[in-house]
Order: C-alpha cells, then structure tokens, then sequence
C-alpha cells in the first residue's frame, strides 16, 4: 500500500476459551469426576476450583485504514504447572492490554512483523501479569495488521518473507484430539481420513493400567477401528497418545519398565507408526531432557520405532533449543501459548527443523478460532511435523477450523503466484 497504514488504537474485550482451564495436579492426585465437574478442593496456584472455564482476551488494533486486526490472548489447559505461568483473568488482563500496552503502539506503523513483535513483547513482559498470553494475542494481531498491510492478506506468506523460508506454502498433517470421548470422537476422525490420532486425554493412572494393560488395550482397539472403519486401503494415520507423564508413574519411574510398557503398546499399534506424548515427567526442565534420553535411546538400542514426544517443561523458544540439541526427543510440542508471542514460535519450529527434531506445532483445548486460524498460517509457512485440530475438545470444530484455514491461505496464494 502506497498510504503509510499506523496503529490508530488499541482496544481488548474479554471473552471465553473453548474448554476449561483443569487443575491438573488434583486431577493427578485423583479427584473425583462428576459429569463434566471435578469434586474436591483445588491444589494449583490460582484456582479456585479443579475445573474452571478457560477465559480469552480478544486484542484488536484500529489501523489508520479503518481495518481492524485482531488477535485472542490464551492460556492452556493445564496452567501453572510443568513451569507454566499461571492462567490469564481476562477482566484483568483486558485492562491492562487497554492502559499499559495501548499507548506504546499507538501512532506506530507495522513495517516488520518480527520487529513489533519483539517490541510488544518486552513491554508486557516488563509488567503483565499474564505476560505470555498476552503476548501471544498481541502478536497475533500485529501479524494480521502486517498481512493486511503487504496486501495480500496471508499471514503465512507474511512469515514465508521475514524469516526467508525458501520453501512454498504447503497443508501440513492435522493432529485430532478426541477429549474424554476416546472411542465416539475416533470414530469421527476415521472418516474424515485425520493423519494423526487421537490424542487420548490419558490423564488419569486408570486410564494407563497397573502395568500399563488399559492403554494397551485402548490402542489395540483405536487400530482395530481403523481397519474398520477407514474407507481406502491407503489411509494409514499415525496413532499419537499424550499420556501425561503417567507411563512414567505407573513404571514407578524406571526408565527399563517404561520402556517395556512403550514397546508392547508399539506392538498394540502395528502397522501403524506411534507416539507417545510425554511419557514421563522427571520434575524439571533439565532432568526432563535427561531421562527422556535415556528413555529414547534405550527404546533405539531395543529396536523400537515409537516416536518420544516432549511436552512439559519445553515452555520458551530456549527449553525448545535446549531439547533439540540434546537429541531428547523425536518431536517437540511447541504448545503456542506457552512460548508468548508468535515469533517465539516461529524460532523453536525453525529450530528444531535445523536439528532433525520433529516440530509439532500445538496448543490447547483452551483457544479460540482466531488463535487456531493464526497457528494454522504459521504451520503452513513453516512446514511443521503436524498441526493440533484446535479449539475445544469436540474434534469437529478445532478440526474444520484448522483444516479450513490452511485450506484457504493455499488457494489464494496459489493464485497469487
């Protein structure tokens, strides 16, 4: 555009996420479910209840143009655990987008992407008290303002010519959660031919078994179901099971029992390729990196082919770095929320491509559409390993938004080419 386009105002309303912000920790320690409600008294910091409704902020930036770009503030499913920072009041949080953020950026132009991101991010870091929701919103909106100003109105492509990614925009494989409804949300994904299933919400030490028995048995039935159901002899998904850090637990923390359990759950899986989400949770960032490892390599040493996935405690672009160069894992979630601003991100993904680690571009539950439709445009300019299916925990909704965003970005820079 030949007219400078400048920030006119900054605006923030509250809203809701799509699921619920869980104390994990009670949940762990066996809190009682009661429907879709947990009994008990809360154990995380910041909860007044084990099971409360995930909040968002909706941040929205007035252009000189009269175009409003817009972003939403989230925080994950499971808050201030694993090194996370507490969840986001989106009362308060609103507030301070409006009073402390708004006068830094009124009046400036949105050349560089990457540079106000960077910009933003150290002012709400020097006071926000939910710095990285925050700046994950705001950043989500600076690259809408971006993408409107190039003209061309695709955030990917805005990522594509900033960070110089020479490969062209591609649909990367979408990863489906199915929720608490492991076996009808299955049968969902299986006719929409989803690359990578189902997630499993193992949260829960009964949900895994003794020895590790239940899990087997679920996975046994989630391949089964696949033949069943699938309806060409060429859809071969990838089963993906987050388990919380529960293999672990049950193994009583021995890496040779976690191990064993892994590789009669591979068996469980064949033919298809499996991974394990989080396997163990060794209690901080550095010894997390340590024995997921060893776990890794004795699983290699043994001739097994499932896929270490790391989760907790890779919460910033560094814990990224740090997983990566040590060989940790297969795959890293990059959980959006957690790295704040969507530069963040955009680094971790980059990075573990350039050390052979797998980037699973994730989040949570706990989004709304505008977070997921900005994840989605990252994932495709970058080419990430797989794409979380979010908001919510329903599949269809988080599914069709993902899948129709990347969708989009690929038609219309087809014809832009």
């Amino acid at each position: 555009m030949s007219t400078l386009v400048t920030i006119r105002e900054v605006l923030a309303s509250h809203g809701f996420g799509s699921f619920f912000f869980d104390d994990q920790a009670a949940i762990k320690a066996g809190a009682h479910r009661e429907g879709a409600a947990y009994v008990g008294r809360a154990q995380t910091p910041g909860f007044k209840a084990i099971r409360e409704p995930s909040q968002s902020v909706s941040v929205m930036l007035v252009l000189s143009d009269g175009y409003v770009a817009k972003g939403d503030c989230a925080s994950v499913q499971y808050t201030g655990v694993g090194g996370r920072e507490p969840r986001l009041h989106a009362d308060q949080l609103a507030a301070q987008v409006e009073k402390q953020l708004a006068p830094h950026l009124r009046g400036l132009a949105v050349r560089s992407f990457r540079e106000i991101a960077i910009f933003a991010e150290k002012i709400i870091e020097e006071s926000f008290q939910s710095p990285r929701a925050a700046a994950y919103g705001v950043s989500q909106a600076l690259l809408d303002a971006a993408a409107h100003i190039a003209g061309h109105h695709l955030m990917a492509q805005v990522i594509k010519d900033e960070w110089q990614i020479k490969r062209p925009l591609a649909i990367v494989p979408i990863y489906g959660q199915c929720g608490d409804e492991r076996y009808r949300n299955v049968d969902k994904m299986i006719p929409k031919n989803v690359p990578v299933l189902p997630h499993g919400l193992i949260n829960t030490p009964d949900l895994v078994g003794v020895d590790g028995e239940k899990l087997e048995e679920y996975v046994r039935w989630v391949n089964v179901r696949i033949a069943q159901l699938r309806t060409s002899d060429d859809y071969h998904p990838v089963i993906h099971i987050d388990v919380y850090g529960l293999i672990g637990s049950c193994a009583g923390g021995s890496i040779d029992t976690t191990a064993k359990i892994i590789q009669r759950l591979e068996r469980a899986a064949y033919p298809h390729q499996l991974h394990i989400e989080h396997p163990l949770d060794a209690g901080g960032r550095d010894k997390q990196i340590e024995a997921l490892g060893t776990l890794r390599r004795t699983l290699k040493s043994r001739g097994c082919k499932v896929a270490i996935v790391a989760d907790e405690w890779a919460n910033t672009a560094d814990d990224v770095h740090l997983f990566a160069e040590a060989g940790a894992a297969d795959m890293v979630h990059i959980k959006t929320p957690d790295l704040g601003s969507l530069h963040n991100t955009i680094d971790a993904i980059l990075d573990c491509h350039q050390h052979g680690v797998g980037p699973f571009l994730g989040g949570s539950c706990t989004e709304t559409d505008l977070s997921a439709r900005a994840t989605a445009n990252v994932g495709v300019a970058t080419r990430v390993t797989q794409v979380l299916a979010k908001p919510g925990m329903g599949f269809d909704e988080g599914f069709s938004v993902v899948f129709n965003e990347m969708n989009r970005v690929l038609r219309v820079a087809q014809m832009l080419s």
